[in-house]
């Protein structure tokens, strides 16, 4: 499947729901059982839930807070979930696609390009009366074959020279507030573009034209960051929705570069 563009409208999805395979990715930093409690009451019909920690990184250490899975358990999900390299994917949160973003870039990194945002979001799904169900969704096993990687992937020593964009708030990227990593500020450098940039005052993406203008300028070989690999991909995806090429992405991000203790600025410049 080609897909056209890296969104979906609620209104396009429910017009065909039951080809796609839904995945839903709400996720609290503060409350890591947040998530699945606000799945099981209530979720687009057929949505299968899938944990952020569990599924989708690798414990956390040196490397980061959500440190890319093994490929092969990664594979291995997804063959739980339901998921086969022919499935038509669509994956959603409550947080604008910050979260669901994740998945999105996991899929393109091992090659598997049908997949989907549901743009606005839980939320807009919700406020346009579609239906939802409440309870939990045993997904039908399948199997994923194991990739032979993620791609477009780079590590902290292979920053240099590259511009890095850093997708945090402005206030974690000044240092003015650090609430989970052990030093404050910015990796040396690095412009911050932060998430809530990429979305209109109604959740949803602002338009190509728009992101477009928000990312002039960037050389194709742009890395994006975050705290930790997670809401860099919401930029990422940004980025593509503006007709930019999809971007590597340091999942390791502030969270690894503070532990690893390397340089940091701090204050409103790279």
């Amino acid at each position: 499947m080609t897909v056209v563009s890296p969104l979906v409208t609620v209104d396009d999805l429910a017009t065909d729901l039951s080809r796609h395979v839904i995945l839903d990715l709400r996720w609290d930093l503060t409350d890591p059982g947040k998530g699945r409690s606000s799945y099981e009451a209530g979720h687009l019909p057929g949505a299968v839930f899938v944990d952020l920690d569990q599924d989708l990184a690798a414990p956390p250490g040196l490397s980061g807070r959500h440190p890319l899975p093994d490929v092969g358990d990664f594979a291995s999900c997804l063959g739980r979930l339901g998921v086969d390299p022919t499935s038509d994917v669509v994956v959603y949160d409550d947080a604008g696609g910050r979260i669901a973003a994740r998945l999105w870039w996991m899929l393109h990194s091992i090659g598997h390009h049908g997949v989907r945002v549901l743009d606005g979001g839980y939320q807009a799904w919700e406020n346009s009366e579609h239906d939802v169900e409440m309870g939990p969704v045993e997904p039908v096993p399948t199997t994923y074959p194991t990739p032979a990687g993620f791609e477009g992937v780079v590590t902290h020593e292979e920053l240099d020279d590259r511009v890095v964009v850093d997708a945090r708030t402005a206030e974690r990227y000044r240092g003015d507030v650090e609430p989970v990593d052990p030093k404050a500020g910015h990796i040396p450098g690095a412009v911050n573009v932060p998430t809530a940039m990429n979305l209109g005052d109604d959740g949803r993406f602002r338009s190509g034209e728009d992101l477009a203008e928000l990312y002039a300028g960037l050389p194709s070989s742009v890395v994006v960051s975050c705290g930790s690999g997670v809401t860099a991909c919401h930029d990422a995806l940004a980025m593509v929705v503006a007709g930019h090429p999809m971007p590597d992405v340091y999942v390791g991000s502030f969270s690894e570069w503070s532990r690893r203790d390397l340089p940091v600025v701090t204050g409103p410049n790279p």
